[in-house]
């Protein structure tokens, strides 16, 4: 199970703390994500890495309310436009691309997903993988304290409604 959490942050200023945690920097991947419209608790994806010439194709279920535990399966395609019309084929509608500039760190087992939003603004992943969804939201939020994020930093809206909300109503 990936458990994971959402702040909305300031880049510089939490880049300069998850690296004085001693996080090792993975790498950086510009992403440009196209969803479809599923129902909701569900999300699917065609992920395309430009930057790694990488295209992954990805399902979603949303297991809580806060959309803080997924259980996800991703696999890697060969073509991003060939594996879009399949999709589109089978009958599922192109609903929103979320574009990002994304910088990876580790700690033990937490990723630290920092990410550039186009259109949204900068905010950071914490994530686990784990079975015990309790101990891994106690560790995600033990090293959220230990960089100064607190409850009201939590974005729990997905990017894609945030920016479904943007074109619809701003």
């Amino acid at each position: 199970m990936e458990i994971e959490i959402k702040f909305r942050v300031s880049f510089e200023n939490i880049r300069r703390k998850i690296e004085g945690l001693g996080a090792k920097f993975v790498g950086e991947e510009v992403q440009e994500d196209l969803y479809f419209d599923l129902p909701s608790k569900q999300l699917l994806r065609i992920r395309k890495i430009v930057n790694l010439n990488e295209v992954i194709l990805g399902y979603k279920q949303i297991k809580d309310e806060r959309n803080e535990e997924f259980d996800e399966i991703e696999v890697k395609v060969e073509d991003f436009e060939k594996i879009r019309v399949i999709l589109k084929r089978l009958g599922f509608t192109e609903d929103v691309w979320v574009r990002k500039h994304r910088f990876v760190y580790k700690l033990g087992d937490i990723t630290f997903e920092l990410n550039k939003v186009e259109g949204l603004g900068d905010f950071l992943d914490i994530e686990v993988i784990a079975e015990d969804v309790q101990e891994a939201k106690r560790r995600i939020w033990e090293v959220a304290n230990m960089l100064g994020l607190r409850e009201e930093d939590v974005e729990p809206r997905l990017y894609q409604e945030m920016l479904r909300e943007i074109s619809c109503c701003g």
